[in-house]
């Protein structure tokens, strides 16, 4: 707590979650949360860079996530908090600090679902193509949502079956598809306007930063079920370090193999590129692109499941601390579930699914912009993390790390340079969007400035004090 402020008194909303979460559930939480975006929403950076273009762009992108995520582990093991960056970020910088942070994670949990919910949509469409695919969006909130009720080991044991489902299907995927693949096909256009790194090249490697991102999005969602995980100090580092591994390999795989089956310019612009992609080599009846089409929905289902599972705690921790209404802190009475945060958070979604009915910026589809509201969000939130490590580092040097950043400061630096950077072209690239994400900052602010009497009668909560 800022010393600025008052000592808080316990709060009516407080509570506490329970500690049921092992290494496996949290790595297939952490692997869950983002497994998605092997499935769909990555190709969009074909439309702007090419294959080649969108490679070097994931390369970057995967470095930067790489480093992050080493380094990221470090917080969350030393600050295991419901609030994540949130926490981290107040902890480090004070109430405007956690606002900045819980903002912007806000922003990337609520609007990344809604993204993935249009996907789970567009490939049930594939089998039921007389039903709208929002409506099977809406199904799937009002399912998960429910499910995410009844209790976190329920759901966090669902997370772990239907992530290694989805991992066992992206392997599937790309055996089925190697006889028909070659590198003629991934090479062909494959620099945006042509030419090996011209103009339009490089302007296309940077448009299509945040589909890169898409890949990774959201894996630093697990550090939300801090508070629910058994030893956090041992189990956090290995659920975050595997994690990455399994995410870079898949996202690599996926992005090639799809890219080298023919021409990959029809995927470019779609919700379900693989099961395209597998079109191309076994046909429209094989009962290989049935089974993908089925089975691949556990992997966006995956991602959907477990970002609920992480807005939740997001709002829950976020109403705790009283930066948002104290009704949202309320843990269901009888399965001690963050139930009415569940419910808020599914409302932005489903708003935002069918938001196209009435709001268009630049020309991109639904679910692009979508993306690319959540992604912004994310490096936002990246930025802040970074900083608050190598200020805690400074800070509070006497903080318990049982995990290390490895090769600090070299590490979060990277990992911050390449935010900015990333953050930079994300601003250059989506104007419109960009001043969307401000505004609704502003708003936020404002909300946040004139609501200090709930932080003050917020809970004590010592993870958020700084020993200064």
């Amino acid at each position: 707590m800022s010393s600025l402020e008052a000592p808080p008194v316990p709060g009516p909303a407080s509570g506490h979650l329970k500690k049921v979460l092992g290494p496996m559930q949290l790595w297939g939480i952490a692997v869950g949360l983002v497994i998605s975006g092997e499935y769909f929403g990555w190709s969009y950076g074909w439309n702007t860079a090419g294959t080649l273009g969108f490679l070097v762009a994931t390369v970057l992108v995967a470095t930067m996530y790489t480093t992050f995520i080493f380094s990221f582990t470090e917080l969350s093991t030393a600050i295991p908090h419901a609030g994540g960056p949130f926490a981290y970020a107040r902890r480090a910088f004070g109430p405007n600090g956690g606002f900045v942070a819980g903002f912007a994670t806000l922003v990337e949990f609520v609007f990344a679902p809604p993204a993935i919910a249009l996907a789970i949509g567009a490939y049930l469409n594939v089998q039921f193509p007389g039903i709208n695919p929002k409506w099977f969006a809406l199904g799937a909130y009002v399912i998960f949502i429910g499910l995410n009720w009844i209790g976190i080991g329920i759901a966090a044991a669902f997370e772990l079956f239907v992530t290694v489902l989805a991992i066992f299907e992206l392997l599937v995927f790309m055996g089925v598809v190697a006889p028909g693949w070659s590198m003629a096909n991934f090479t062909a256009h494959g620099w945006a306007g042509g030419e090996v790194l011209n103009g339009a090249a490089i302007s296309g490697i940077f448009a299509s930063i945040p589909f890169a991102i898409w890949f990774f999005l959201a894996i630093e969602g697990a550090a939300m079920a801090a508070e629910e995980a058994r030893d956090p100090h041992r189990t956090i580092p290995l659920a975050y370090t595997t994690g990455i591994v399994t995410l870079v390999v898949l996202a690599f795989g996926v992005m090639i193999f799809a890219g080298g089956v023919g021409d990959w310019r029809k995927l470019a612009n779609i919700n379900d590129p693989l099961p395209q992609a597998m079109k191309v080599v076994v046909g429209e009846n094989s009962g290989w692109l049935h089974m993908l089409v089925w089975i691949g929905l556990f992997g966006l289902i995956a991602s959907f499941h477990g970002i609920i599972m992480g807005y939740s705690r997001q709002i829950f921790a976020l109403a705790r601390a009283g930066y948002l209404p104290a009704t949202f802190a309320a843990l269901s009475p009888r399965f001690n579930t963050p139930h009415r945060a569940l419910v808020a958070g599914g409302v932005i979604g489903v708003a935002a699914i069918f938001s196209d009915e009435w709001v268009q910026f630049g020309g991109q589809t639904l679910t692009a912009n979508i993306v690319t509201m959540a992604v912004l969000g994310a490096i936002v939130m990246y930025l802040i993390s970074m900083a608050a490590l190598f200020k805690l580092r400074r800070t509070e040097p006497g903080l318990e790390r049982t995990y290390r950043a490895p090769f600090y400061p070299v590490f979060p630096a990277i990992a911050l340079g390449l935010g900015v950077v990333c953050l930079g072209a994300m601003i250059w690239f989506n104007g419109m969007l960009t001043l969307l994400f401000l505004v609704l900052m502003a708003l936020a602010y404002g909300y946040f400035r004139l609501t200090a009497d709930q932080r003050k009668a917020a809970a004590p909560d010592e993870m958020l004090s700084t020993t200064v």
